[in-house]
């Protein structure tokens, strides 16, 4: 933990990947703000959630592991189905990746992953989250930031992390404080691409049909896929569409009721299980939504004392779940920069600070009275701020740290989504009859490619662990920090493993 100081970080956005960057900087003992749009911090639109191994090591240093595993399903068998419902694999990849890293995949309800991460924010850091907070200006300066907002509220402080999503305002107000400064660190003013639209929804998971907890179906077609997830008590329904043609980057269109009911009517007939089609499903709906499904990855990460983090950064189609994840690694490999930095420059400071303070001691020959008055100034004088110059080479060597992990997922993502659609010929005969003669093609590649990406993610260096909480055959990249390696101690944590 770095010490008291005047060092503020303002979070805007209070979704998931905010929420977890509030759990670091607690955990780190840096002051902070979360800024959230919406009234409410928990808004429950049909989405689920998919959280990796990597994702779950992070998320246990934090101290959210058990109650996050009580509400989450464990993902299983993977059913691989034509449109019309023929079933052409099977694959248990799953058990290979929790063989090889001591847990797998689970699946959880967006809403209530949410509610996890704000319920278990100490009171203190529950006040820290701000909702009703629409920015609209970022002021940024050599010594801090002052962030606006539509109510009339300003909120200052020393760095602004953008986690507000793939529309990100800070994204914007970032670019337009580098085109002010004339930098060469300019980003397209849209960054993503638009090559497929989405509908999802949950409903709940019919008694006696073939669909059990933890299965997932993938239904494959020529421009058109659907996924089935499935968990205790509800299921999650996506339909992935081509668009005929891509909208000009930054469109951002509005799906009406009308447009929902045509999607309907184009997929009713598509399988959902070999037993279920859409059309039994999608009147069950409990809510739901449609949008096109952005991709890419923005070219600077940051700028002055603004850096971004998340969907705000790089936009994955949700196809293999790892959009939440991969947030997750953002804010860790940020907050490892960060933690080191201050708690530099907190030393460096202290210890000019005591020299001076002991060279004017030495030499003064002042009263007992007037030596106690300058020790109680000298107390109360602010913390030097961390010079403009440190913040960049942090927000620096975190976009490099991030950069090859991200490189590839990205590409497993773009990847799976045209391979499900089966966007070319050669996409069509891989998928549907080149793999599947293949025997444990699916597990194979999980256990191989994938798990080397999910082994070599980063945690957080600042926290200390009483014990590794997922042992597999494969060793972590990157070994927790144990409270035995140097004699000291720690606060009991999740299950007595992980603590502050």
């Amino acid at each position: 933990m770095v010490p008291d100081s005047d060092f503020k970080v303002i979070v805007v956005g209070g979704g998931p990947v905010g929420l977890t960057a509030a759990h670091a900087l607690s955990k780190a003992g840096i002051d902070y703000v979360v800024l959230e749009h919406r009234r409410e911090v928990v808004i429950d639109v049909g989405a689920s959630l998919v959280v990796w191994p990597q994702g779950f090591r992070i998320l246990a240093q934090l101290g959210i592991l058990e109650p996050l595993t009580a509400l989450g399903v464990e993902l299983g068998c993977t059913r691989s189905l034509e449109l019309g419902g023929h079933k052409y694999k099977t694959s248990w990849a799953t058990e290979a990746m929790k063989k090889n890293h001591g847990i797998c995949q689970h699946v959880f309800h967006r809403a209530q992953l949410i509610q996890v991460l704000y319920d278990t924010l100490s009171a203190a850091d529950k006040a820290r989250v701000l909702t009703g907070k629409q920015v609209t200006e970022i002021e940024s300066g050599a010594d801090g930031v002052v962030v606006h907002c539509k109510d009339g509220s300003a909120h200052r402080g020393s760095m602004v992390v953008g986690a507000d999503g793939v529309h990100s305002v800070v994204r914007q107000r970032m670019r337009d404080l580098a085109l002010k400064a004339a930098s060469p660190k300019v980003n397209a003013e849209h960054p993503y691409a638009c090559e497929y639209r989405l509908f999802w929804c949950t409903f709940p998971r019919p008694a006696g049909c073939d669909l059990a907890a933890g299965d997932a179906v993938e239904i494959h077609g020529k421009d058109n896929s659907l996924q089935c997830l499935n968990g205790a008590d509800r299921s999650w329904l996506f339909i992935y569409e081509r668009l005929a043609a891509p909208p000009p980057r930054g469109t951002r269109v509005s799906y009406t009721a009308a447009d929902i009911d045509a999607l309907a009517a184009r997929n009713g007939d598509h399988a959902v299980s070999e037993t279920l089609k859409v059309r039994d499903v999608l009147p069950l709906r409990y809510s739901g939504g449609m949008s096109d499904l952005e991709e890419g990855v923005v070219e600077h990460w940051s700028f002055g004392r603004v850096v971004l983090v998340g969907d705000a950064c790089h936009k994955m189609t949700p196809n293999h779940g790892l959009g939440y994840n991969n947030g997750i690694q953002d804010v860790a490999a940020l907050l490892n920069e960060l933690h080191d930095a201050l708690r530099d420059h907190h030393t460096t400071t202290s210890s000019s600070s005591s020299s001076s303070s002991s060279s004017s001691s030495s030499s003064s020959s002042s009263s007992s009275s007037s030596s106690s008055s300058s020790s109680s100034s000298s107390s109360s004088t602010p913390t030097t701020p961390l010079p403009l110059t440190t913040l960049t080479a942090v927000f620096d060597r975190y976009q490099s740290s991030r950069s090859e992990l991200l490189a590839r997922d990205y590409a497993a993502s773009v990847a799976l989504t045209r391979a499900s659609s089966w966007h070319t010929w050669a996409d069509r005969a891989l998928d549907r009859h080149v793999f599947p003669a293949i025997p444990f093609h699916d597990e194979l590649v999980l256990a191989t490619r994938m798990s080397r990406n999910v082994a070599q993610a980063p945690v957080l260096r600042f926290v200390r662990c009483a014990a590794e909480p997922f042992v597999g055959r494969i060793k972590w990249r990157h070994a927790l920090s144990l409270e035995n390696e140097d004699g000291g101690g720690m606060e009991n944590g999740l299950l007595g493993i992980c603590g502050g």
